[in-house]
């Protein structure tokens, strides 16, 4: 049963940073894509990152470029979301994911995902 776990959620203020962590369980992390997503209330969900499987090359929603880093640790089962320079806009739930996708035309797809985990950026 695959299952994800996010954690590192928290309030934040503005320029600050937070890593969310997503642990991953009844699957290997190794052969599959693994990604980000944010919702924020009102809001439809918006792609974050997507690390490919395949080559490890790693594509960031625009919003989050030069801010964010996305990683794994195969061997922990754990991918992680590092957020610098926060800012308010960002605040949302993130959810992580599995068979993350992004193409020009259709945007992003997410296979499986996590309950998420709330961040919070205000002053």
């Amino acid at each position: 049963q695959v299952q994800l776990v996010e954690s590192g959620g928290g309030l934040v203020q503005p320029g600050g940073s937070l890593r969310l962590s997503c642990a991953a369980s009844g699957f290997t992390l190794d052969y599959y894509a693994i990604g980000w997503f944010r919702q924020a209330p009102g809001k439809e969900r918006e792609g974050v990152s997507c690390i490919s499987s395949s080559d490890g090359s790693t594509y960031y929603a625009d919003s989050v470029k030069g801010r964010f880093t996305a990683s794994r640790d195969n061997a922990k089962n754990t991918f992680y979301l590092q957020m610098n320079s926060l800012k308010p806009e960002d605040a949302a739930v993130y959810y992580c994911a599995t068979d993350c996708d992004y193409a020009d035309y259709e945007g992003w797809s997410f296979g499986s995902w996590g309950q998420g985990t709330q961040v919070t950026v205000s002053s």
